[in-house]
């Protein structure tokens, strides 16, 4: 695997702490100290390059593909038994080009999806089609409003994205909530069977309200995430992607790095409680195409809470899938839901590796889209997979801990502590003063059951794991 070397580990300086951007160090106290989007000076550690034109690389063959196929009545047939009489949007069966990942997204992303979304797939290559599998249709993860995501007019309404596997045909069907008769004919992502009384509840369904209509312009997405060879140079033993890494530091060398202050950031006591910094797969080193996102960054003042997510999807992945699962999600998101990056900061797959999400700077309080109200100053942790039912691996959890140890360390914030948030609406009414864990899970910001039970029930594991890294 190729990694970017900063240097002497023992005694780094504002400059081996950048990325070869070919930018000078001075430039590395970006403009993050304010909120909005930055739009000159040098990001921090891992971004993928400057923001403005220096960022933008060339189109790379293999770079990925999205088809976007309208839904529209269905007829009787396809509907099928279990499927309302009237009202029913989807496709029928069919062959289509490659992908691995879809989802449904709508015009107004405003306007909620309170019925159901089945769909079943084809592999590749095969006459084997999946399950009836549902998608979560009120996942949380989006823009708060009044950001430029928002004000944009591009952000779309959008279901959670469900990884597939490599496939070439696709059905779908959607119902509203009140012809969604709940059936042993339908596998759901744990996230959604587990969402199923919420979103009940929160559209009166279940109590015989009337049925609100579908959204309008629903449409299915189908993601190609492309090859990451395309981007990144030769192929990891064991691994899917050979591209850059961010090598992980002792708690002395990340102590020197922070007390060096570099970079901006108000560290707290010269780096005392600042946990060891793990390795970090960068942007390259999954495949991002820099040409999919807006340029420049946006940023918070600070980061003051971590949101841990999964991602709602399948936990039979191998882990040399997981760039490919990333790209494919950073498309979706971009493409498909209208945000200017990926929502997540950071993603940790199975086998605990970390991986950067949103450009910016890994170091840096980059304002990202994964809790609705709560986006401003926080950080979205998005492990790979589906834990409502299934137990989340210990290599995960560890995963997450080192990344919050060590990123959270870098404000002074006690990964055992708490802190105070103002609501920017959603869960809670917007300024509302909340106060939580600083390791939190997204259902603690939004009605959702996301990060799932099991999860959930951890998150206590990795903050007294993450406090011990920060020395508390």
């Amino acid at each position: 695997m190729r990694v970017l070397s900063a240097s002497s580990l023992g005694a780094l300086t504002s400059a081996a702490l950048l990325l070869t951007t070919g930018l000078p160090a001075a430039a590395a106290t970006s403009a993050h100290a304010t909120t909005g989007t930055a739009t000159t000076g040098t990001a921090a550690l891992g971004t993928a390059g400057a923001p403005g034109a220096p960022d933008r690389a060339p189109r790379m063959p293999g770079a990925g593909s999205t088809q976007s196929l309208p839904l529209t009545s269905l007829t009787p047939s396809d509907r099928g038994p279990r499927t309302g009489a009237d009202g029913a949007l989807g496709l029928a069966p069919r062959t289509v080009k490659p992908f691995s990942l879809l989802g449904v997204v709508w015009e107004d992303a405003d306007a909620e999806l309170t019925g159901r979304v089945q769909v079943r797939t084809r592999t590749a290559g095969t006459d084997r089609w999946s399950p009836w599998r549902e998608l979560d249709t009120h996942s949380g993860d989006a823009p708060d409003h009044g950001r430029e995501e928002q004000t944009g007019g591009a952000a779309r309404g959008a279901t959670a994205p469900l990884w597939v596997g490599p496939s070439d045909g696709v059905q779908v069907r959607v119902e509203r909530a009140a012809d969604a008769a709940r059936t042993d004919g339908t596998a759901r992502t744990d996230s959604a069977a587990e969402g199923a009384a919420h979103a009940g509840a929160a559209t009166g369904a279940e109590a015989g309200a009337a049925p609100g209509a579908l959204p309008e312009g629903l449409r299915l997405e189908l993601v190609d995430p492309g090859d990451t060879k395309a981007a990144s140079g030769a192929a990891e033993p064991g691994g899917e992607t050979g591209g850059a890494v961010i090598p992980p530091l002792t708690r002395t060398e990340t102590d020197a790095e922070a007390a060096a202050r570099g970079l901006g950031i108000e560290f707290a006591e010269g780096g005392k409680h600042v946990g060891p910094r793990p390795g970090i797969v960068t942007r390259s080193g999954w495949g991002a195409n820099e040409r999919l996102r807006e340029s420049g960054y946006a940023y918070g003042k600070t980061v003051r809470a971590a949101f841990v997510h999964h991602t709602a999807m399948g936990n039979d992945y191998r882990c040399s899938q997981a760039p490919s699962i990333i790209r494919s999600i950073y498309r979706y998101h971009v493409k498909s839901s209208g945000w200017r990056d990926i929502g997540y900061n950071f993603l940790v797959d199975k086998c605990g590796k970390i991986y950067e999400g949103r450009a910016g700077g890994v170091t840096e309080p980059v304002q990202g889209a994964h809790t609705y109200g709560f986006n401003t100053n926080t950080m979205g942790v998005a492990v790979l997979g589906s834990f409502g039912k299934s137990k989340p691996s210990k290599k995960a959890l560890d995963g997450v801990a080192k990344l919050t140890a060590w990123k959270l360390g870098l404000y002074g914030v006690n990964a055992r502590g708490k802190t105070t948030m103002t609501s920017g609406g959603g869960k809670y009414a917007k300024g509302k003063r909340v106060r939580m864990n600083t390791i939190s899970g997204h259902r603690d910001g939004f009605n959702t059951e996301c990060p799932g039970a099991r999860l959930y029930e951890r998150l206590d594991t990795i903050r007294a794991t993450a406090g011990r890294l920060q020395g508390r």
